[in-house]
């Protein structure tokens, strides 16, 4: 299972337009070699990296097929779904959420990199668009993309193969996790499933520990 990384994206730290905060939301497509290091490429920058950025939010993939996906939605704002403009690093004609699973390690031109959760969308989303809704909307269809850590940096470009070299034995796919996290009361054997899936990022794993505990003790 491969697919062609079409764009690359990297910025600087800028002012979102009407506030003022700081945001690394708008991202420029980089063309030659990029260097990945543990947090990320090189060249690019996270304004708050208690959200964005770091070991466990290294780099952030979103399928351009999911752009198409806002415009029914958002018909005003059409002409800015475009690769690039939600924030990403990467960007890939094909793959979407049910293609993809936790724990997925990936070859990137000489990088090794390791799917390890969704993207959480935020407010800068809408701030960015200009347009209220769409993060929610982001939120409600699973559809943020999702973030690697970095397992053995080093450079790649537009143009390399992502190409998946290792998936967990009893995988869970981003839809399914999206799935469990919108289920009401899902079943504890899926969220065992997934506590246990290697390569899960160790808050999202605790959060979903404290989740099970408490249907065990509080069932229906």
């Amino acid at each position: 299972m491969k697919t062609i990384v079409t764009q690359i994206f990297a910025g600087a730290v800028q002012a979102m337009p009407g506030d003022g905060r700081p945001t690394g939301i708008f991202k420029r497509a980089v063309d030659g070699e990029v260097e990945i290091g543990y947090e990320g490429i090189v060249c690019d920058a996270q304004a708050d990296r208690r959200v964005h950025g770091g070991p466990e939010k290294a780099l952030h993939h979103f399928p351009a097929l999911n752009y198409a996906l806002f415009v029914p939605r958002f018909p005003e704002i059409a002409a800015q779904f475009v690769p690039g403009s939600i924030g990403e690093n990467f960007s890939t004609g094909e793959w979407r959420e049910e293609d993809v699973c936790i724990g997925d390690v990936y070859a990137l031109g000489s990088a090794r990199i390791q799917l390890n959760q969704p993207r959480s969308p935020c407010w800068k989303i809408d701030a960015r668009y200009g347009v209220d809704g769409l993060t929610k909307f982001v939120a409600e269809q699973g559809v943020a993309g999702w973030y690697y850590r970095v397992l053995a940096p080093g450079h790649c470009r537009a143009g390399d193969a992502l190409a998946l070299i290792e998936r967990p034995a009893h995988p869970v796919s981003l839809r399914e996790y999206w799935d469990l996290r919108h289920a009401h009361r899902p079943e504890p054997a899926a969220l065992q499933r997934l506590i246990d899936t290697p390569g899960l990022a160790p808050d999202k794993r605790e959060g979903w520990q404290q989740r099970l505990t408490w249907l065990l003790a509080n069932p229906p």
